[in-house]
């Protein structure tokens, strides 16, 4: 029975029931109730309090964590947001060509071409725009525009929930400023980062600049369909007028065009533009901005398009430099004002900019006196195709590129295929230099005395794959100055087994900017025979070997030094970025070696005579790329040769390194002898010595060999005495 009552009896800790009872007999009824009040009471407060305890902790926790991802956001918008957007409208000044100068024989800066984009557009200023434009934008678009100060709170709220909800951004909720920045940026990808960004710019752009002039760049900058950007070009494409004439009704036209220009272009879908004008129309009426009988006129007027055909406007042919010019100022822009690329080019066009780029006009002449006539280019045998070729000519000094082609023959379009900066191709041999020989010198104090012996028989350490030589010879115990010399591949992947793979894939990419390379290629035989997954471009090719010529001092490739506004106030300051990548000594033992891989090795095609050449050939896998790569004391110059889709090339000689030479032996006319710095050469060594026995075994055979014939030949001497 004890047992039950425990088992059933209701407990609450710190409260003993049996000594309440016993003080309840010996009191009377009112007295209890007024006891049981006070223990509810107390009981009551005891649970409260403890509720509120843990009430106040959870709260506490939130706003210590709400604070905590405050400052987080705080620091993100300020270190990832702010400085990721660079928007000036100064910067957009969409009616001024830009130009690229270069310095001609005399020193002096000479224009080289003025560039025009191929958009149909017109400014017109605040004060021809038609009253009835703004107001139908900002009816339709953004009702709160001039209350705002840049961002709808109500709208952005909700385009928030609608993009967390479905993960779309079809809700909208974009001012008309938020949507200026857009078509600046030309950003239109739907993430949150870009929501931010959009947010914030607007808010700071509305500091600099009033609703007059917002209301004037978004109605030049937004596109109006057929190629048309800007309200005096959608004037004059759609009703045959200026945009200042233009009615109520046809305004309102126009301005319904932008949201979806296909679907509202008048000339595709004619009752869909009049749908959208009249709900424009009434947009206008409900906020005030047109009375009933305004509303009523524009809905019955009739829309008398008036369709013209496009103009057909006459375009200058770019030279292959000149693009390159504009691809890079493009990159440069897009990356250093955090825009798209569209609306990096489009300021490259229109932004009044002075470009000053690296041209040296002689040098290019003579690119362009081989490389613009095809008779010059090496004939080849078995195939109707045009043998392609490609050349990049570079100052090691300064990372100025001085010329370039991207292609034999007349350039007759813009933009085409630039094989010198466009197209990757598997190197071959002559990536030897830069991700073999040259980290081999620089890691393990190779010499051109240095022993290595190549054999079929060897068996690399990482891997169970090994080559065979291009000619299927071996040449046994062997410098790496010969070795070099006669472009052996067992001996360029002994090397890269004795460097790691890894080690040679990341010296090219991180100390001689091959960005062309992927992580596949940190293995054997691309490193060691250049047979790269995507390949390597020639500009990259001419950059990385001007480490050799510039006391190990790498340079990345320019074709501009400097951009200015139409002002004179700098934009860009392309001044030459540099790497160590080796040490002095490194760089003279490549050369000291090269020259002779010129002179007497495979580079033979490319001597010049008048000025030392150190180089290397390549040949991908069944000779579908040639190249050469080679230095002189003043500049670095790659060449490619192949077709554009890959086959074999049937030709005499190294067609690549019979252009460089011909293309070169003209570059350097008149210019005085010089020589490449002497290096120090230690004395002999043996590569491979710790690891594999085998060698030194039979260079000690060899040795021992040498040393009993020369005892035998003293001894049969003094027998003779």
């Amino acid at each position: 029975m004890e047992d039950k009552k425990k088992k059933h009896g209701f407990r609450i800790p710190g409260i003993d029931f049996r000594a309440l009872w016993g003080k309840l007999r010996g009191i009377d009824r009112g007295e209890v109730a007024a006891k049981a009040a006070d223990l509810t009471i107390d009981t009551v407060s005891v649970t409260l309090s403890s509720i509120l305890k843990v009430f106040g902790s959870v709260l506490l926790v939130i706003v210590l964590t709400g604070l905590i991802f405050a400052c987080i956001f705080a620091y993100y918008v300020k270190s990832c947001l702010s400085s990721t957007l660079d928007i000036s409208l100064e910067d957009y000044q969409l009616s001024e060509s830009s130009t690229i100068w270069y310095t001609d024989s005399t020193g002096g800066w000479k224009q080289l071409v003025t560039l025009t984009g191929s958009e149909k557009r017109i400014w017109v200023d605040y004060d021809k725009i038609p009253w009835y434009m703004e107001k139908a934008l900002v009816s339709i678009e953004d009702k709160r525009f001039y209350e705002h100060k840049g961002v709808d709170w109500y709208r952005t709220a909700g385009a928030f929930v609608e993009m967390f909800a479905r993960m779309s951004d079809t809700y909208g909720g974009s001012t008309i400023t938020q949507q200026l920045i857009k078509n600046l940026t030309g950003k239109n990808e739907v993430t949150v980062q870009r929501k931010l960004s959009e947010i914030f710019g607007a808010l700071e752009l509305e500091k600099k600049y009033d609703k007059r002039e917002i209301i004037e760049w978004y109605l030049n900058a937004v596109y109006f369909g057929e190629g048309c950007w800007g309200v005096q070009t959608a004037a004059q494409t759609y009703f045959g007028k200026d945009v200042s004439d233009l009615s109520l009704a046809e305004c309102a036209a126009i301005v319904g065009i932008t949201n979806k220009p296909t679907q509202y272009d008048p000339f595709y879908d004619l009752s869909a533009n009049k749908k959208r004008q009249e709900t424009i129309l009434h947009e206008m009426y409900e906020q005030g901005f047109i009375n009933y009988e305004e509303y009523k006129n524009a809905v019955a007027e009739p829309l008398n398009f008036v369709y013209r055909e496009n103009t057909t406007y006459t375009q200058d042919i770019y030279s292959y430099y000149e693009e390159v010019v504009i691809a890079d100022v493009t990159e440069d822009l897009m990356e250093r004002k955090g825009i798209s690329k569209e609306a990096a080019r489009h300021l490259v066009y229109n932004g009044g900019y002075q470009i000053f780029c690296c041209l040296d006009e002689r040098i290019q002449a003579n690119i362009d006196s081989i490389y613009q006539n095809i008779d010059n280019i090496p004939v080849t045998y078995g195939t109707d195709k045009q043998l392609q070729s490609a050349i990049v000519v570079m100052d090691p000094y300064t990372g100025e590129i001085k010329g370039l082609s991207g292609g034999v023959g007349e350039k007759t379009q813009n933009f085409p295929l630039n094989r010198a900066t466009g197209s990757q191709r598997p190197p071959g041999s002559a990536i030897k230099p830069i991700s073999v020989y040259g980290p081999a010198v620089e890691l393990l104090g190779l010499t051109p005395n240095t022993l290595v012996n190549d054999s079929s028989d060897m068996y690399l350490s990482g891997t169970s794959w090994y080559p065979h030589n291009d000619s299927w010879e071996n040449y046994g115990i062997i410098t790496i100055y010969d070795a070099l010399t006669l472009s052996l591949n067992t001996v360029s992947a002994q090397i890269v087994d004795k460097l790691g793979p890894e080690t040679c894939y990341s010296f090219l990419r991180d100390r001689l900017g091959v960005t062309s390379v992927v992580p596949d290629d940190a293995s054997y035989a691309p490193m060691a025979l250049g047979q790269l997954t995507n390949g390597i471009t020639v500009r990259e090719m001419a950059q990385a070997y001007s480490a050799f010529v510039n006391d190990g001092i790498f340079t990345y490739s320019r074709t501009y030094t400097r951009i200015t506004d139409s002002k004179g106030d700098i934009v860009i300051d392309n001044t030459p970025r540099t790497v160590v990548a080796f040490k002095p000594n490194t760089a003279y033992v490549m050369t000291y070696m090269m020259q002779n891989a010129v002179e007497n090795g495979t580079g033979g095609a490319a001597y010049l005579g008048t000025v030392p050449v150190a180089g290397k050939t390549g040949t991908s896998g069944e000779n579908k790329d040639r190249w050469f790569v080679g230095c002189t004391p003043y500049y670095v110059a790659a060449v490619w040769t192949g077709y554009d889709i890959p086959e074999t090339i049937n030709v005499w000689n190294n067609p690549a390194a019979r252009i460089w030479h011909d293309v070169m032996v003209r570059v350097h006319s008149g210019l005085e002898y010089r020589s490449f710095p002497w290096p120090y050469i230690g004395g002999d060594s043996y590569l491979f010595g710790d690891l594999h026995p085998a060698l030194e075994e039979q260079i000690r055979a060899e040795e021992e060999a040498l040393a009993a014939e020369a005892a035998a030949a003293a001894a049969a001497e003094g027998g003779d005495g």
